[in-house]
């Protein structure tokens, strides 16, 4: 998935203006304008888009954590420069302080079922021999069961 389609799904999800999208990245003491907000919102074949860099995107659901869960004490995590489906996964998962069965019902709520075994191979460390990558598949179906948690 790239990085405007999932910001498209959270503003929608979690009902975002294009202010508050501004005022997130504030919260990870990143700067982005509504102008930039606008573009990254734009469908792929409208004018005026712009892709969302990986370090934006990391840098919004850095932010999120800190809108949803309060900033942490001390320096701020650095936004990566690289993001994966993984990463993207975790983030969301930390902000919405989840917890395996709430992901688990979250992804039934968008008819996909895992395992608890499948779900925890997605939070480890890359070099885990246990480690999976999470497919966009996967990152979708959670995205939609948030839809439908969040908008029901």
């Amino acid at each position: 998935m790239n990085n405007n389609d999932i910001l498209r799904r959270l503003r929608y999800t979690f009902d975002l203006k294009e202010l508050e999208i501004v005022s997130i990245f504030a919260a990870a003491d990143g700067i982005a304008s509504q102008e930039q907000v606008t573009s990254w919102l734009r469908k792929e074949d409208d004018a005026g888009y712009v892709e969302m860099l990986d370090v934006e995107m990391a840098t919004f659901l850095n932010g999120f954590i800190n809108t949803k869960r309060g900033k942490r004490e001390g320096p701020q995590p650095e936004p990566e420069k690289r993001l994966t489906n993984n990463i993207v996964f975790m983030k969301l998962r930390i902000a919405l302080n989840l917890q395996g069965e709430d992901i688990l019902d979250i992804m039934s709520l968008a008819e996909f079922n895992l395992s608890k075994h499948e779900l925890s191979s997605f939070f480890r460390k890359p070099d885990n021999r246990h480690y999976c990558e999470c497919k966009d598949q996967i990152l979708r179906n959670f995205l939609m069961g948030l839809q439908k948690q969040f908008r029901a």
